[in-house]
């Protein structure tokens, strides 16, 4: 090797490390694990089936799917919001409501189809692996298994460069993996546990970083 294309690879390499170090990303060794996350409240969503109970009075009971609109409707009511509430929310409101035509009425209000969260529930891998893939969510999922059911990463994959985009507090924070260890090394330090609504993106490789 000439002295010359010596210090050019040096060049790159360096580039590359500031450039890495640029990022701003943190390590995904800092992101909390999923365990550790608090369930939050479920919220009825378009798609789902809900059955609303009225005691002593079950003509007014019925089990319908919450429309486009986010609206149901009800008997004596008419369009009632449904979208986004949580069951006993959505109760006390039916049975406020209800309150001016019958007496002291008592509702329940329960999800039996919670269609909406099949879809809320779902973890996303895009970028390049050889099948960007939506998939169902499942306890115990980890970064490694949803990669390999994306087909694994191509040739042009940055992979330790990948990026795991996580909601936290109601925002999307985003945190460094690096699947080359995972794969390539078996190190797997950053193959974590994944939780619903997890997307994790796989870069392009970039020849001014050096990796062409």
């Amino acid at each position: 090797m000439t002295t010359i294309t010596f210090v050019r690879a040096g060049l790159v390499a360096i580039l590359g490390l500031l450039i890495t170090a640029c990022t701003g990303l943190p390590s995904s060794s800092e992101m909390p694990p999923a365990s550790d996350l608090e369930p939050e409240p479920y919220e009825i969503g378009v798609g789902d089936t809900v059955s609303i109970h009225v005691w002593r009075n079950p003509e007014l009971g019925q089990s319908i799917v919450v429309r486009p609109d986010g609206f149901i409707s009800m008997p004596l009511m008419g369009d009632v919001k449904a979208e986004g509430k949580k069951p006993e929310v959505l109760a006390s409101e039916i049975s406020t409501t209800l309150g001016e035509f019958i007496r002291t009425p008592e509702v329940t209000v329960m999800v039996t189809n919670p269609l909406s969260k099949e879809f809320r529930n779902r973890i996303r891998v895009t970028g390049q692996v050889a099948s960007p893939q939506s998939v169902a969510f499942q306890p115990g999922m980890t970064v490694l298994d949803v990669v390999l059911m994306a087909g694994g990463i191509t040739d042009f994959a940055a992979d330790s460069r990948a990026v795991l985009h996580r909601q936290i507090n109601g925002e999307y924070q985003s945190f460094g993996l690096d699947l080359e260890a995972i794969l390539i090394d078996g190190d797997m330090r950053t193959n974590h546990a994944l939780q619903p609504g997890d997307v994790i993106s796989v870069p392009r490789k970039q020849l001014f970083r050096g990796e062409l």
